[in-house]
């Protein structure tokens, strides 16, 4: 069967439509793939420069002789490390003693948050209870609000406490541990819950059923399998706590019992100009033990954050 005349110059129209776009058409830029490549280099080492420029100034201020803001450049004259031997040496400030205090309560609020919070992110990711979304929703909303909203409630509320027991009070690491504590417990409850809620219930399951109880199977079977989430928290809060300085300042007093990111303050209070050099290098040092600390456990961190970005 013969096809139309008019099918056929509709048909003829369109190739004739089709024929003529084409002709017409702007041909598309073509970027070589070297300058693609050279360009997403550019942008690399860029970041990578932005993120280290100041820790190189701040470095290159520790080794410098003149220890003064004003006269520092980039490229010292000399170098010299006497900035460093003053941190350990001059008893007016006891560098030391700040760093083992710094240690000492991130350490332990560090290890306190990853306890206390597995602990609740597996009751609210695996139990049923009454309260259950009410609490949930509570530490969600509590954690909106800074911290720094409750300074003169805490401050008010160590003192109080001081009274009664003086090792939670003012001018105590115990009572700094406890407010760091409280503020960490919400995000990092639902920080983990989300890790949590990855784990499929088979395997606690099967526990119960040869004889073990709720916390043998916590102990046994889940906390191996949340390592790179507790690596997480650990190091986060760890960090926190470290650089953390409003709260440290308010209510710590006495030079022996300051953190390191208070007890660096000293060397900015007075004589700023001529003492640039110390500050430098006791910044340095304090970067560095974080690096070192971090280092080790820095695959976890990454397993860790993106693991528990996806529930199975």
């Amino acid at each position: 069967m013969r096809p139309s005349r008019s099918t056929a110059k509709s048909s003829q129209h369109t190739v004739n439509t089709r024929s003529s776009g084409s002709r017409f058409r702007t041909p598309r830029a073509h970027i070589p793939r070297w300058l693609g490549r050279l360009f997403r280099h550019f942008l690399i080492w860029l970041a990578i420069a932005y993120a280290l420029l100041p820790v190189l100034w701040i470095f290159s201020a520790s080794v410098n002789p003149s220890s003064s803001l004003s006269t520092q450049t980039f490229l010292p004259s000399r170098i010299t490390w006497d900035h460093y031997r003053s941190l350990f040496s001059n008893p007016e400030y006891p560098f030391f003693t700040w760093l083992l205090n710094t240690l000492k309560v991130s350490g332990i609020t560090a290890i306190g948050t990853v306890l206390i919070c597995s602990l609740g992110a597996y009751s609210f990711s695996r139990f049923r209870f009454r309260g259950r979304r009410v609490g949930l929703m509570a530490m969600l909303l509590v954690q909106m609000f800074p911290q720094m909203l409750a300074m003169v409630a805490l401050f008010l509320l160590l003192k109080s406490i001081g009274d009664v027991v003086p090792a939670l009070g003012l001018n105590t690491h115990l009572g700094l541990i406890m407010v760091y504590l409280g503020g960490a417990m919400g995000f990092n409850i639902w920080f983990m819950k989300g890790y949590f809620d990855t784990i499929p219930r088979s395997l606690e399951e099967s526990a119960l059923v040869d004889g073990a109880t709720p916390f043998q199977a916590y102990i046994r079977i889940m906390l191996p399998l949340v390592r790179p989430i507790m690596a997480v928290v650990l190091i986060i809060q760890f960090m926190t706590s470290y650089s953390e300085y409003i709260l440290a300042s308010i209510l710590l007093r006495g030079t022996e019992k300051l953190t390191l990111s208070v007890g660096l303050r000293f060397f900015t209070e007075q004589a700023f100009n001529r003492r640039w050099g110390p500050f430098a290098a006791g910044a340095i040092v304090g970067g560095v033990i974080v690096l070192i600390l971090f280092l080790p456990v820095q695959r976890l961190v990454v397993s860790g954050l993106t693991q528990g970005a996806v529930k199975e």
